[in-house]
C-alpha cells in the first residue's frame, strides 16, 4: 500500500522516487525474502536500498544485562531515532548527495495511509525556507496515547505521551482547546542539508519496559509473562531541536492516519483496514 504512494508519484511526475527502508535484525531477512517474493511490488528494484538500524543492550529491573539464547548480551533495536546514525553509517546519506536527493522523507511502517509523497508538505517547507517539517493531527482525547510538539528553550520538539503529566494533557487554552494538542504522527520530512547537520551524533536514550526471553544462570530458556526488563531507544524527535524551527502541517485523520499498533481493537489490523477502505473509497 505504501508503494502505491510511490508508484502513483512515478505516473504523476515522471520521475522513479529512491526507497530505503530500514530494517532491524529480527526481520532484515525475511523483510527482503517478501520483497523478492511479491517482486518488489512492481516497482524498480535498483529504486529499493535496505539497510539495518542499530541495537542496544537489554537489562533487567535491576539493571543486569541480558543473555540471549546464544549465550550473548541481550540486544533490540534502538528505535526509530537511530535512523540518523544508521543513514550515515551504511553511506545512505553519501547515496542520497549522490543522487542529488534534496527533500526526504521519513515515515513509519505501521501506517499504510501515510503520504510519503506530498508536493504541499515539500512546498511548504521550501517556501518558509526551513529544513524540517512533521504533520500533526489533533489530539482526539487528552487520554490518546500519542507524542505531541511543542517547543523546549524555543526549538522544536515533542513530549512523548509517555512522559506528559496528566495536568499538561488536559490543560485547555483561551479558546477551550488543547494546549498540547497537535499529535505527532512520525511522518516527517528533511531537507538533506538538515540531515547532514543533525548528522550521526547518537540521540539520547528512552527506557520501555519490555517482556523479553532471556537465558538464566543455569542456561535455561526464561519466557516471561510480564514485562521483566528495559529495552533503550532513541526517538527521532528528538532531533529535531537540532535545527532552529520546522514547519507543523496539520492533516486529516482519516485521510493520513490508520496506525497499526495492537493486535485487535483499537489501532489494530482490523481498524486500520477499515479507515483504509473508507479513504479509498471516497477518493
Amino acid at each position: 500500500m505504501l508503494c502505491d504512494n510511490l508508484k502513483n508519484a512515478r505516473e504523476k511526475y515522471g520521475v522513479i522516487i529512491p526507497w530505503y527502508i530500514m530494517t532491524s535484525r529480527e526481520n532484515n531477512i525475511q523483510t527482503i525474502k517478501f520483497f523478492e517474493e511479491n517482486n518488489y511490488f512492481e516497482y524498480p528494484k535498483q529504486a529499493i536500498t535496505f539497510f539495518m538500524q542499530g541495537e542496544l543492550p537489554m537489562v533487567d529491573k535491576n539493571g543486569k544485562m541480558l543473555i540471549n539464547e546464544e549465550g550473548l548480551i541481550k540486544e533490540a533495536a534502538d528505535g526509530h531515532g537511530g535512523i540518523f546514525e544508521a543513514m550515515f553509517k551504511n553511506s545512505i546519506v553519501d547515496d542520497m548527495i549522490k543522487r542529488k536527493i534534496e527533500w526526504v522523507f521519513i515515515g513509519p511502517i505501521d501506517n499504510p495511509l501515510a503520504k510519503m509523497v506530498d508536493e504541499i508538505l515539500i512546498g511548504i517547507t521550501k517556501d518558509r525556507n526551513f529544513l524540517e517539517a512533521g504533520k500533526s493531527l489533533v489530539k482526539a482525547s487528552p487520554e490518546e496515547r500519542v507524542g505531541v510538539f511543542c517547543k523546549k528553550n524555543g526549538r522544536p520538539s515533542v513530549i512523548e505521551y509517555t512522559e506528559i503529566t496528566e495536568q499538561m494533557a488536559k490543560q485547555l487554552d483561551e479558546n477551550n482547546n488543547l494546549v498540547y494538542g497537535e499529535s505527532h504522527i512520525n511522518c516527517n520530512l528533511f531537507n538533506i542539508k538538515g540531515i547532514e547537520i543533525i548528522g550521526n551524533d547518537k540521540l539520547p536514550y528512552h527506557s520501555a519496559l519490555k517482556k523479553a526471553s532471556y537465558l538464566d544462570e543455569n542456561g535455561n530458556v526464561v519466557k516471561p509473562e510480564e514485562p521483566n526488563s528495559y529495552k533503550f531507544e532513541s526517538f527521532i524527535f528528538d532531533a529535531f531541536n537540532k535545527l532552529e524551527d520546522m514547519v507543523i502541517l496539520r492533516v486529516k485523520r482519516e485521510e493520513e492516519f490508520a496506525p497499526v499498533k495492537n493486535k485487535e481493537g483499537v489501532d489494530s489490523p482490523e481498524t486500520a483496514i477499515k479507515l483504509c477502505n473508507e479513504y479509498y473509497n471516497k477518493n
